[in-house]
């Protein structure tokens, strides 16, 4: 099965829809999907930046929120806008490295409908925790494994590989044969690449 990895930020407004869609997606293409949790704060950083994109342009943000309300009317999600923004996706992402990785795409749902579909604060370790118990997993372990020496260097290893890919923002996708495309509108487009390249492409 073609492989097609899933780099996505908890914080980020366009990996939501993207995050909600993906799965079934990725299943009708016949592509696995590999789900990989970053930040982009670091990759931000790296070009001056202090806060998103959206932030440090109010006339963007305002842009963004509405395109994001138009597209959660036409994939059928709920949304409501969060009282914060952006908001710290740190512990969610630590999370994300130490569960089962047939877990993490529930998880990320759950988190990411929380945050733009509730209008939640993902910020603290209590909704967190919640949401892990919903799911039915030990929450005080998976944390306390989370918040491990040993993770928080996985985590920045992964957001050093993200750079090194070229990653800029979120979502981005990633064939196997390096080909990328950033955002939630080239979602399908990805699938496609990843399922069937263009021919004389390499596989």
């Amino acid at each position: 099965m073609p492989r097609l990895d899933f780099w996505y930020d908890y914080g980020s407004t366009y990996s939501y829809p993207a995050v909600m869609r993906a799965g079934p997606l990725a299943e009708a293409a016949g592509v696995e999907l590999v789900w990989k949790p970053l930040l982009l704060g670091p990759i931000f950083a790296k070009t001056g930046l202090t806060t998103s994109p959206y932030k440090a342009n109010p006339v963007k943000g305002a842009y963004m929120w509405r395109d994001l309300e138009r597209l959660c009317v036409k994939f059928a999600l709920p949304f409501k806008q969060p009282p914060e923004f952006p908001q710290n996706g740190l512990l969610a992402a630590r999370v994300a490295l130490v569960l089962d990785p047939t877990s993490v795409p529930d998880f990320t749902r759950a988190v990411l409908a929380f945050e733009f579909g509730e209008g939640g604060v993902i910020s603290d370790d209590a909704p967190i925790r919640e949401i892990l118990t919903a799911l039915g997993h030990d929450a005080d372990a998976l944390v306390e494994r989370a918040q491990a020496e040993d993770n928080k260097l996985a985590l920045r290893g992964q957001v050093e590989r993200a750079a090194s890919l070229g990653i800029f923002g979120a979502p981005t996708f990633i064939a196997e044969d390096g080909e990328m495309f950033w955002g939630h509108d080239r979602l399908e487009d990805a699938l496609l690449w990843a399922a069937v390249p263009p021919e004389g492409e390499a596989a």
